[in-house]
C-alpha cells in the first residue's frame, strides 16, 4: 500500500469521527481533501459520496444504537435527497474546478458564520 492510500485511510478516521459527531456526512472535508490531492471538482465530489456511503451506514448503526436516530423523518429527507442528488449531479458537470472551489469555500463560510452566531 503506498503513502497517498494510507494518507487517506488516516484521512477516512478523521472524516468518520467528525461526520459522526457532526452530522456532516464527511463531504466538506472529503471533497478539500480529493482536491488537493488533484482530483476535479466532479471526481472529487462523486468519489466522496462512496467514503460518505460507507461512513454514514456506519454512523447509522452506532447512533441506532444508542437510539438517536427518527428513522421516519430521516427516510423522508432521504426521498428528497434522491430528487436533489440527482440535480447537483447534473448541475456540477457545468462548473469549472476552480469556480467549484470558490463555491465551495463560500458555502462552508457560509455555513461556519451560521453556526457561529445561531443561539
Amino acid at each position: 500500500m503506498d503513502v497517498t492510500s494510507l494518507a487517506i485511510i488516516a484521512s477516512g478516521v478523521f472524516v468518520g469521527m467528525g461526520a459522526s459527531f457532526t452530522g456532516l456526512g464527511g463531504g466538506f472535508l472529503m471533497v478539500p481533501l480529493l482536491l488537493f490531492l488533484g482530483f476535479t471538482a466532479q471526481k472529487a465530489v462523486g468519489t466522496s459520496f462512496v467514503g460518505i456511503l460507507v461512513i454514514a451506514v456506519s454512523a447509522l448503526i452506532a447512533h441506532g444504537r444508542l437510539a438517536n436516530v427518527d428513522y421516519k423523518y430521516g427516510l423522508l429527507l432521504g426521498l428528497g435527497g434522491i430528487i436533489g442528488a440527482q440535480i447537483g449531479a447534473r448541475l456540477i458537470e457545468g462548473v469549472p474546478t476552480d469556480m467549484f472551489k470558490k463555491i465551495f469555500a463560500v458555502i462552508l463560510i457560509g455555513l461556519a458564520i451560521y453556526l457561529f452566531v445561531k443561539k
